[in-house]
């Protein structure tokens, strides 16, 4: 197995992102996987690790990041030492560094034999779903979506509800982080951004203009994202495949940290089907 950790891609004026990248030696053109991270997450977040090693070992090839402004560093990409870069994180950035992620993986990867970069499938969690989503609408190089626990609706997770005058009367609000205990800003430019962008931030018309294979995976006890939310993506492209994972919570009963070198039977179903629609 041919693992690279933390390969930082140097963007001139913009944040650097780290990058990881799993495959196996023992398959020929294989398919790629970008996988992005949700909302206070990160790429090295509980299983991930694992999920990527075991999507590997099956023949395709895994890359996952973390987004320039998630609040990790070059030198701590765990967790949130840089929340100044956290409170000026949005959609619109995420959708940049998602793209920087794509041409960086199509150079790194051209003319090697083991890897495939005419076919590039994207896997988002959680908000990164969301993001994976729009993406897949606008992009051409991608070929297949899946996403793990997708929001639906942008909309309903900005402040679009809240005290929007309070925040733009402070320039900032906090979210406590209940692992580490922070508290993490959001500054007022991530709802302009969101306003600004609007119809290209609208998931539902993404959804309906994919002409790609979509997966949508969902556990049935997630509380951060319901269920519907699933259910919607799926009505608005009926083509789409929805899998439900019975008992599983929004992160697939997995924790952070996660020390066992085995995942939970719920983020195991996950893998499979992964694999499954990938080849």
């Amino acid at each position: 197995m041919q693992i690279e950790k933390n390969k930082i891609l140097n963007r001139g004026h913009k944040k650097p992102i780290l990058i990881d990248t799993f495959y196996s030696e023992n398959f020929s053109n294989q398919p790629i996987i970008i996988f992005c991270h949700g909302y206070k997450g990160f790429k090295d977040w509980g299983a991930w690790n694992l999920m990527a090693k075991s999507v590997a070992a099956a023949g395709i090839c895994f890359v996952k990041f973390n987004f320039s402004h998630n609040g990790g560093t070059m030198e701590n990409p765990i967790d949130f030492p840089d929340l100044e870069a956290f409170g000026n994180n949005n959609y619109s950035k995420e959708l940049d560094d998602l793209n920087d992620v794509i041409d960086w993986v199509i150079t790194r990867f051209e003319g090697n034999p083991f890897v495939d970069v005419s076919n590039l499938i994207l896997l988002g969690h959680s908000r990164g779903g969301g993001i994976t989503i729009i993406k897949a609408s606008e992009e051409k190089r991608v070929k297949k979506l899946i996403t793990l626990a997708s929001v639906c609706d942008f909309a309903k997770r900005t402040a679009t509800i809240g005290d929007l005058e309070q925040w733009k009367k402070d320039g900032v609000k906090y979210v406590i982080n209940g692992r580490t205990k922070q508290q993490m800003p959001h500054y007022y430019q991530f709802y302009e951004d969101f306003i600004a962008n609007k119809s290209r931030l609208h998931i539902e018309s993404a959804e309906k203009r994919l002409q790609i294979p979509h997966l949508i995976i969902h556990g049935d006890e997630d509380t951060s994202v319901h269920i519907d939310e699933a259910h919607a993506l799926h009505q608005w492209n009926p083509k789409g495949q929805l899998q439900i994972i019975e008992g599983a919570d929004h992160v697939f009963n997995i924790r952070h940290p996660w020390t066992g070198e085995v995942v939970t039977k719920e983020l195991s179903k996950v893998i499979s089907q992964i694999i499954n629609f990938v080849h």
